[in-house]
């Protein structure tokens, strides 16, 4: 690979480490590449909590991280490890809290969603309602495809793939491959199903407990 390709991977040249992080970034590790048209939405700081993005993150362009006004909301954190990619147009709310592990695609559109409105009740108006939080996780080496959507609360398991498009309403297990509005479980991933010593009968069985104790 050449040197002018490695100081532009995809367009994107690497811009951090600096002596300091960008504004509205807490921590940010080394190689990490951000373009341009990158926006972020906050209010407030907290040593503890903000948007922090472990070594080798990718952030293309017109992606969008929120975590909204830390100094009222105290679930509020967004945490990408080492290796994530974040690709275009991709809406990654961490005001109720959002860890992506290490080696997990993002992809184009996507939206993942820790926050949500009330419904039920008075009044009648949605915006006048509270909002509701729930944390998302999604685990080592996941990918999220295309104009997905994952909604608070949910766990995305290690390797696991969220087909282009699903919505995601519950948890998904590791290796297993989701698709549909509403997300259902479609398959393993091949070679993958006996990666631990449950196999994989055990794990959809596991799975399928799961889902029915949320109904």
């Amino acid at each position: 690979m050449s040197a002018n390709h490695e100081d532009a991977f995809f367009g994107l040249p690497e811009v951090w480490p600096r002596p300091a992080p960008p504004p509205g970034f807490d921590r940010i590790g080394e190689g990490v590449r951000i373009a341009g048209t990158v926006t972020l939405y906050r209010r407030g700081g907290d040593r503890r909590r903000g948007i922090t993005l472990g070594d080798g993150v990718v952030l293309f362009g017109q992606v969008r991280l929120v975590v909204g006004d830390l100094a009222l909301n105290h679930q509020a954190d967004l945490v990408l490890g080492d290796r994530v990619w974040v690709n275009t147009g991709a809406y990654l709310s961490g005001e109720g809290g959002l860890l992506i592990e290490d080696g997990v695609l993002i992809g184009p559109g996507a939206r993942i969603l820790s926050a949500g409105h009330g419904i039920d009740g008075p009044p009648e108006n949605i915006i006048d309602h509270a909002l509701t939080y729930g944390a998302i996780r999604i685990c080592r080496g996941a990918w999220i495809g295309a104009g997905a959507s994952v909604l608070e609360g949910v766990t995305i398991g290690k390797g696991a793939v969220v087909g282009a498009g699903a919505v995601v309403t519950r948890d998904i297990p590791p290796f297993a491959i989701a698709t549909g509005n509403p997300a259902r479980f479609l398959r393993w991933r091949k070679g993958f199903e006996t990666r631990d010593s449950a196999g994989a009968a055990g794990r959809l069985r596991k799975w399928l407990r799961y889902v029915m104790r949320r109904f």
